[in-house]
């Protein structure tokens, strides 16, 4: 099956505050776009634009060649794909689902093996990138999956994103995002005592961040986030309780490979202090800054 614009249909499940602009590429590189998601009002700019809409998950599967899933947590993943109605069981014979969740694994791996024995195929593509990535189409992408269908799919994939990688097997590219994940754990709480110690030391953060960002410590998250620290901004791009969700997975797939991973254990404890005492859930990770500034 060759994946194309104009002769290919491409269901997208999950039209958030990623998931919509991610789908709006698709759209707009000529792909036939049939949408669904549990908030049918998430997705009536995408039909306004000419994208269907698909009233359940296994509507969508039928009518679909290629399936993306870009939901909330690895429960939603397991239900849409494996539930009763869900992908597997009324996709298309040879149709393509790729879930670009961050997810566990292990599911990935299950999803993969139970869409071979349907006569389906299955990729786990998680993105980094946040909204901006989302909206710029300038996402990372990273693969895990048979190889051949990699290649069969990477066309569509570098619609969303330049940067897309093939990692190995199933479960490979969650692997490879809970890497991102620790590494973006780790600098968030770097740039959040950054520019709070600028603040303490009487210096006007912003100019601080003229200097540091352009050196060695400069980093997307000193650059897109810290402007948004400073100006109380704490809106979405990636939701703290995805965030909290992400680093679970990542410290329980650690321990598993018995795996000792301090930073991330300590970055986790501060979300989730964010989460519970300062009601940060539905926050963007840079809200984190508030547990040195309020």
């Amino acid at each position: 099956m060759a994946i194309a614009p104009g002769s290919s249909t491409v269901g997208f499940i999950g039209t958030g505050v990623m998931g919509r602009s991610m789908a709006g590429h698709l759209l707009d590189a000529g792909y036939d776009l049939v949408a669904f998601t549990r908030t049918k009002a998430k997705a009536d700019d995408l039909v306004a634009r000419g994208a269907r809409w698909a009233g359940t998950v296994a509507e969508l599967a039928a009518a679909s060649d290629v399936v993306i899933t870009m939901v909330g947590y690895p429960t939603d993943v397991e239900e849409v794909y494996l539930g009763g109605g869900g992908l597997i069981e009324n996709a298309r014979p040879g149709a393509l689902l790729i879930d670009m969740t961050t997810s566990t694994p292990a599911l990935a791996v299950r999803i993969d093996e139970e869409a071979l024995a349907s006569g389906v195929r299955a990729l786990d593509a998680p993105v980094s990138g946040g909204d901006i990535g989302a909206r710029e189409a300038r996402l990372t992408i990273m693969v895990g999956g048979d190889a051949d269908t990699f290649a069969e799919a990477e066309p569509l994939l570098r619609v969303m994103g330049p940067n897309v990688v093939h990692q190995g097997g199933a479960g490979a590219g969650q692997h490879t995002k809970m890497s991102n994940q620790i590494a973006i754990a780790g600098t968030m709480i770097g740039v959040c005592e950054a520019m709070a110690y600028a603040q303490a030391a009487g210096l006007d953060a912003e100019q601080v961040l003229k200097s540091i960002g352009a050196g060695s410590a400069g980093s997307w998250t000193l650059t897109n986030l810290a402007p948004r620290m400073l100006a109380g901004d704490f809106e979405p791009g990636f939701y703290v309780k995805h965030f909290i969700k992400d680093m679970r997975i990542a410290l329980t797939s650690a321990r598993e490979m018995k795996m000792s991973t301090p930073g991330l254990e300590l970055v986790l404890a501060q979300y989730e202090r964010l989460a519970e005492n300062l009601e940060g859930s539905d926050q963007g990770t840079q809200a984190l800054f508030r547990l040195y500034s309020e």
